[in-house]
């Protein structure tokens, strides 16, 4: 697994014009089953990814905490929510809440997360492969790649499907 995480952002990076290119056809004329398509994908890989070899999301970047993110982590470690803010988070540049520091201050050694239960939507959610209205998210599935092993080989899987006529 780390070879494949020291080799992923050099192989994501040699894809992101081909990446680009094929998510801006892809947001001009999604085809209509797309979002059935990409639960398929998403199934599949995850069936043979364990998160728990890899969780480089986890040590390498830090998800967005909502205010119900924080209201419920709060809760759950027994922290008054300004507690915790002033605790583990700041506000980005975009004015986000966003992790203080990384890797994330919950991800055990085992590569577990500690609030599990509890963690962000943005945890739940990642690689965001299976969304909705997948073709709206581009962006976000563009920088995923060079993150999540499993994000890129469903973005792979897909473009081929796509070349094939879906």
């Amino acid at each position: 697994m780390q070879e494949i995480l020291r080799q992923l952002p050099q192989k994501a990076k040699e894809k992101d014009t081909e990446n680009t290119k094929f998510f801006a056809r892809l947001k001009k004329k999604p085809p209509k089953n797309l979002d059935y398509v990409m639960q398929e994908l998403h199934e599949l890989e995850f069936e043979r990814t364990d998160c728990l070899q890899c969780a480089n999301c986890c040590k390498t970047t830090g998800p967005l905490f909502t205010d119900t993110d924080v209201v419920r982590i709060s809760k759950h470690l027994k922290l008054r929510p300004q507690k915790f803010i002033d605790e583990y988070l700041r506000i980005d540049e975009e004015n986000d809440y966003v992790l203080q520091r990384l890797p994330c201050t919950f991800l055990g050694a085992d590569n577990h997360c500690l609030i599990y239960e509890v963690r962000p939507k943005a945890c739940r959610e990642f690689p965001h492969t299976n969304r909705k209205k997948f073709h709206q998210i581009s962006h976000l599935t563009l920088k995923n790649v060079a993150i999540c092993p499993a994000a890129f080989t469903i973005v792979e899987k897909m473009k081929k499907l796509m070349d094939n006529g879906l």
